[in-house]
């Protein structure tokens, strides 16, 4: 940002400031003290006297360089200068107006009632929630286009105080454009996480923008708690049904892998999920036959890619009806539970609320645990 001057740093926590009357003041060495995270490996915040330091680790899954923020009040950022070239973005707290990029970024918001900050979005129709979409209606958030390709001229146009990304390789001429529009511009990485948690935990992110950690720390104590209470209850099913998930696109059966976050909720619901014994955190490509064989008397099949129906299911692929599962009608889907544009609501909501999946998959596997929940996102395909 052009209105803050250069700060010749001398260590880490040695600074110096200007004025007219003494121009090499130096401040006495403070210490500093890191937020403690116990998921979360994606980003990093440090507490100093007057600021924070945001540090985002892992951006995307290549990402070989971490992006470093400075986080001041109003007041201390006029007292304070920085020296530019260290650091990715000055952010000026609690900030007043955000654009963010994912859906999973809404629920954070709103758990921290700092929703009315929110004043841009590519894509709104995917939004959900009922809060949101009122002001959406109400023309109070802009419509922003594709989150790969941003309209710059409406971004800078509402100005917002930072702008939370969502990058893949981080090569996105749109966040290029408004950077140098000195608008900083700050990636998320929930989704990189390799736990349910680790992802949820990404509130504290947020709670430190809008300098609400306290808050951030008492809404995620309580998620964690809720998770940890089902997994325990998990183990006492007297069931340990077999799980089938994933469905074919084009000639390809794609299912989690057994390190997945999606493995690790069936793991936590004390399921067998047929292929937890596999190595790393994306999706097994497997063939129709290969999958038929190992998971054709499966008691459970989760999540048939977008099929909306057992109907929808067997016209594109007939031999879907001939697993036990579908013969038994112990198929459950999220995507038939959408927001009132269609908006999927388990990819808004399921991220920051892991305990309600994992209840949702407890719910169907073992219902006799949790006999008054009705399951959240998961419904039978019918």
């Amino acid at each position: 940002m052009k209105k803050y001057l250069v700060l010749l740093l001398v260590s880490v926590s040695l600074w110096s400031c200007k004025n007219e009357t003494e121009k090499n003041t130096k401040f006495p060495v403070t210490k500093s003290t890191t937020v403690p995270l116990s998921y979360a490996n994606g980003f990093a915040i440090t507490k100093h006297s007057n600021h924070s330091i945001l540090e985002i680790k892992n951006p995307w899954p290549t990402a070989k360089n971490s992006f470093n923020y400075v986080l001041i009040s109003k007041e201390e950022a006029a007292k304070t200068t920085f020296l530019k070239d260290q650091y990715d973005g000055i952010i000026i707290t609690p900030i007043e107006n955000v654009v963010v990029t994912s859906t999973t970024h809404i629920p954070a918001l709103e758990l921290l009632n700092v929703e009315e900050t929110l004043i841009g979005f590519p894509g709104t129709d995917y939004i959900s929630s009922k809060k949101t979409r009122a002001r959406i209606d109400a023309n109070l958030i802009r419509e922003l286009g594709k989150t790969e390709g941003l309209n710059t001229e409406v971004v800078l146009d509402i100005n917002p105080s930072v702008v939370v990304a969502f990058g893949v390789d981080g090569k996105n001429k749109a966040l290029e454009t408004i950077r140098k529009a000195n608008i900083p511009v700050i990636y998320n990485g929930d989704w990189v996480e390799k736990s349910p948690l680790g992802k949820a935990e990404w509130i504290k992110f947020f709670g430190a923008l809008y300098n609400k950690e306290k808050q951030a720390d008492s809404i995620f104590n309580r998620i964690e708690t809720d998770y940890n209470d089902a997994k325990k209850l998990a183990l006492y099913s007297k069931t340990k049904p077999t799980i089938l998930s994933g469905a074919m696109y084009k000639d390809i059966w794609y299912l989690p892998k057994g390190e997945s976050t999606e493995a690790q909720f069936l793991k936590d619901a004390n399921t067998n999920y047929l292929w937890s014994d596999t190595q790393g955190t994306g999706s097994l490509s497997l063939n129709f036959e290969v999958v038929y064989e190992k998971a054709k008397s499966a008691d459970i099949w989760l999540s048939p890619s977008y099929y909306l129906s057992k109907e929808a299911l067997k016209k594109g692929n007939a031999h879907y009806s001939n697993f036990d599962a579908f013969k038994n009608d112990k198929i459950y889907t999220f995507a038939n539970t959408a927001g009132e544009t269609g908006g999927v609501i388990y990819y808004e909501l399921g991220t920051a609320r892991p305990d309600l999946v994992l209840k949702d998959i407890i719910k169907i596997c073992n219902p006799e645990l949790l006999p008054d929940y009705t399951p959240y996102f998961f419904k039978p395909l019918k």
